[in-house]
């Protein structure tokens, strides 16, 4: 299969007054969207397509090698969705994934896992499939991360808004589990039989980046929000961070607020972007690489088309942004780091690029 590659130039002024210049180089062409994309050794990672394929990218030889399709619920936004190996895949071979189940006609937010083995996907089982059946196409979430101990994974609200202030669906919420998929009894409503225990934050509209910060131990999601109000946030457990009953952004048939700014009790996001940017994906940058990248949040944007290099003071405040690649004119969907710290992009048109930086003289 012959890979065209196509490079782009992009100038990003660091606030440490350092210059650096990134290219983009185009490594592979799938011509349809690629949902998840996470690298299992040095060179090959696992891909997920929203039209229920599995794949597995070489990055020596930048080819796709297409490994099983999956029957998905596959209407509006549904699909399959994200994909991560497993914390111990040298020695048990996992693949967790999440999709959407067709349940009566309508779409359910799952999480799954199976065996990669010779190249191949078997033992395919669900894990959880969540109480989050709407008759609505959209907000499905759904993100993947692992902290040292557990899986997170992201529900959206389903397009029922009070499904996120309800906590006896998961929809609209981060849930938490072990790594064999049973509750931890550390869940914040593990004890509380009103709630369902695998919940572990909520009052979220659709969250699609979720990454955990082995270095800080923080959990940072961005999620979309209406017209307007796209956030960052630091997900804690147990806490609310709001919608509907908060959101920055406006009514889709008039300009007035989608409840209030803010409230007592309930979690501000770290940052909000209106207009909106469409967030679909997240990583903290390990520096293993390129060291002026280090702890930096790394955002996909699908709306605006572009990535942003976001860099946080000590306090957590967002100090400085610079948004990369929109020349691309891409929906960039999923954004994700190597073993080696190489970082790779992929896009609503199957586009996978790789990002080099180029050292460059300051005068």
């Amino acid at each position: 299969m012959k890979m065209k590659k196509t490079i782009f130039f992009v100038m990003i002024i660091l606030a440490s007054n350092l210059f650096a210049s990134f290219k983009a180089s185009k490594i592979v062409e799938a011509k349809s969207i690629i949902w998840g994309m996470d690298f299992y050794d040095k060179s090959k990672a696992i891909v997920s397509f929203k039209n229920g394929f599995f794949a597995i990218l070489d990055t020596n030889s930048n080819t796709l090698k297409y490994i099983k399709k999956l029957d998905v619920y596959e209407k509006g936004q549904a699909g399959l969705l994200d994909v991560k190996a497993s914390l111990n895949f040298k020695n048990d071979n996992t693949i967790f994934f999440t999709y959407v189940k067709n349940i009566n006609n309508m779409g359910v937010t799952t999480l799954a896992k199976a065996k990669l083995i010779n190249e191949k996907l078997v033992n395919i089982e669900d894990i959880l499939v969540t109480k989050s059946a709407t008759n609505t196409t959209r907000h499905f979430g759904s993100r993947i991360t692992f902290d040292e101990h557990h899986i997170y994974f992201s529900v959206g609200d389903r397009g029922e808004r009070d499904n996120a202030q309800t906590l006896s669906n998961h929809a609209g919420s981060i849930i938490r589990l072990n790594l064999d998929g049973t509750v931890p009894k550390t869940n914040p409503f593990f004890y509380n039989k009103d709630i369902l225990k695998e919940i572990y934050s909520y009052g979220h509209r659709n969250p699609q980046g979720l990454f955990y910060d082995k270095n800080t131990k923080i959990l940072f999601s961005n999620e979309h929000g209406p017209r307007g109000g796209d956030e960052i946030n630091i997900i804690k457990k147990a806490q609310n961070y709001g919608w509907p009953r908060v959101s920055l952004g406006k009514e889709y048939w008039a300009p007035i607020s989608v409840g209030k700014t803010q409230e007592k009790g309930l979690i501000d996001p770290i940052k909000h972007y209106t207009p909106s940017i469409a967030p679909s994906s997240l990583i903290v940058y390990s520096g293993k690489k390129y060291k002026s990248l280090k702890g930096a949040l790394i955002s996909t944007a699908l709306k605006l088309t572009h990535i942003n290099i976001i860099r946080l003071d000590e306090n957590l405040k967002p100090i400085d942004e610079k948004r990369v690649f929109s020349k691309l004119n891409e929906r960039i969907r999923v954004v994700t780091e190597d073993i080696s710290g190489n970082i790779y992009f992929a896009t609503d048109s199957g586009n996978i690029y790789k990002i080099v930086e180029v050292k460059e003289k300051t005068l």
